[in-house]
Formats: C-alpha cells, sequence, structure tokens
C-alpha cells in the first residue's frame, strides 16, 4: 500500500478536515482517505450527460410512449 505526504497544507484546510473527520467518526488520516478514493473513483464523463449531449447534436429523438391500459394492482398493508 502506498503512503502520501502532503507538505505545506494551509492550516484552515487541516482544521476543516479535523472538523470533516471528527463529523464522520474518523481520524484525519481516514477521512483524507475516503476523500481520494470518492474523488479518483468518480468516471471522467457522466455516461447520461453525454449520451444527452451526443443526441442534442442530431436534433434528438422522439420516442413513441404506449398508453397505459393496466389497471393500478390493490396493495395488501395489512
Amino acid at each position: 500500500m502506498g503512503s502520501l505526504t502532503i507538505r505545506q497544507l494551509d492550516e484552515r484546510t487541516h482544521a476543516r478536515l479535523r472538523g470533516r473527520a471528527a463529523k464522520n467518526g474518523r481520524s484525519v488520516e481516514a477521512e483524507v482517505r475516503a476523500i481520494l478514493d470518492a474523488t479518483v473513483d468518480v468516471p471522467e464523463a457522466n455516461f447520461l450527460l453525454t449520451l444527452h449531449a451526443t443526441v442534442s447534436e442530431i436534433g434528438g429523438v422522439d420516442l413513441p410512449l404506449q398508453p397505459r391500459t393496466d389497471l393500478p394492482r390493490p396493495v395488501d398493508l395489512s
């Protein structure tokens, strides 16, 4: 497992990390690991936004909607 040293971290940033860690019940080191893990797992491009942009370039797509013919199902809450 790798190690990381962060030099010249602003004291205000460190204080905010301490507060965030305390709020989440973690050490500052564990909080920083959680932040880094969450950040690097974010995909470069959101699939749905990319799809929307691509379809918008060609003027969009109209999809036929079928009318709903089925009745609502009863729900048993007992």
